[in-house]
């Protein structure tokens, strides 16, 4: 067995037919080995090794070097994609040995975080990563939304295709990867091509010359569906301009389906709203995302409430050791165990799951005992809490 990172050139014969057997309806037709020559300018800064057997691809695995929004910390992180294993070598270490060389190489190009979309969950919570909430899908019809058709709103709309307007919309997702917690986005590379494809109309919200909200969609047929991917936006004056505009369709389609964040609630949206609000985790295609910390320089002068703890970190090949993590400053510092007297401060001991769903804010300490990824006495619970209050994190890329 021989590992090696593949140049751009080689990945049509290589790396992607083996993930578009994994992935895609198979056996695929020869026009589709021409097609892959089409992804490579959005996958020219990848990271792709493959697993090779008498010359021949029996595996891969590619990181995207992206950013992501921890807790108000802009940070690298690579988004682990197109895991795939030839069907004759499977369950033979070799994802496995992929996972660890490729973490290794981005860890060391200073990606301090990680996150992926997995087959099964449970296979990656072994490298660490802890699940994160799916985005939730929004069904209704147009006249639902005809009250607002009525309201006084102070914004202007702009509306054309992605491909027009991709710098503003590209502008707009970096302010809310600034803003908000667990947002990621694509690398230029990758990003262009939704500008390339142009297959979207994009509608912006402006506000005193300002973007506070957009939205790409697409319209698949007459009388059919409106399908609005995440529906972005600042405050709740730019959600019901973008879904003012989705109202104006009540006589050119049925149903209006909607991508929106985790912790938006379109039930409340307006009063007697008839909607089918949906969120569903299943193996092997929709799996909820999953992230984890790669480096403990992730969490340094985080913003956190006054705690202090001891924290050993097992089982994990990039986070290991017995650390102080201490917040008496407001901001969190990560510094030797020694840095404190033996039995003075409350410890817990944690698997790189567990510390990761605390830093990410899906998890309490005490979910993390009962999910069996750490063990945390009351009193260090009580001191986690306050370092890493829950807090609902959105991924937005999808990869």
């Amino acid at each position: 067995m021989h590992i090696r990172r593949l140049s751009a050139e080689e990945r049509p014969t290589t790396s992607f037919p083996l993930q578009a057997y994994a992935f895609e309806a198979s056996p695929m037709t020869p026009a589709r080995t021409d097609e892959f020559r089409a992804y490579l300018p959005t996958n020219a800064g990848n990271t792709t090794l493959v697993v090779e057997e008498d010359g021949v691809a029996t595996a891969a695995a590619s990181a995207i070097p992206m950013r992501q929004n921890l807790r108000g910390a802009v940070l690298p992180m690579a988004g682990v994609a197109g895991v795939a294993t030839h069907p004759l070598a499977r369950r033979r270490g070799h994802v496995r040995t992929l996972m660890h060389q490729l973490l290794d190489g981005m860890r060391d190009e200073g990606h301090q975080l990680s996150a992926l979309y997995p087959f099964r969950p449970s296979f990656y919570e072994r490298f660490g990563y802890a699940g994160l909430p799916r985005r939730r899908t929004a069904v209704f019809a147009p006249a639902e939304l005809a009250p607002l058709l009525r309201a006084e709103l102070p914004d202007e709309l702009v509306w054309e295709r992605i491909g027009t307007g991709y710098p503003r919309w590209r502008a707009y997702t970096d302010r809310c990867l600034r803003e908000r917690h667990g947002f990621a986005v694509f690398p230029d590379f990758r990003a262009v091509g939704l500008r390339e494809r142009d297959d979207r109309w994009l509608l912006s919200v402006v506000r005193d010359g300002e973007t506070v909200g957009a939205v790409t969609y697409r319209i698949d047929d007459h009388a059919g569906t409106l399908v609005a991917d995440d529906l972005l936006f600042d405050d709740p004056y730019a959600r019901a301009s973008l879904l003012q505009f989705f109202a104006r369709h009540v006589d050119q389609v049925n149903r209006v389906s909607v991508e929106l964040g985790p912790d938006e609630l379109p039930e409340l949206w307006l009063t007697d709203f008839d909607v089918r609000v949906e969120t569903r985790a299943h193996r092997p295609d929709s799996s909820a995302p999953m992230a984890r910390l790669l480096s403990l320089e992730a969490l340094a002068d985080q913003p956190v409430g006054v705690g202090r703890v001891l924290v050993e970190l097992v089982g994990d090949r990039w986070l290991a050791g017995r650390h102080l993590l201490d917040g008496t400053t407001g901001k969190l510092a990560v510094l030797p165990a020694d840095s404190a007297a033996e039995g003075t401060v409350p410890a817990a001991r944690l698997t790189a799951a567990g510390l990761s769903a605390l830093a990410y804010g899906v998890l309490d300490p005490t979910e993390v005992v009962v999910r069996g990824l750490g063990e945390v006495p009351v009193d260090a619970a009580v001191e986690l809490r306050r370092l890493f209050p829950r807090e609902l994190p959105y991924l937005f890329a999808d990869f």
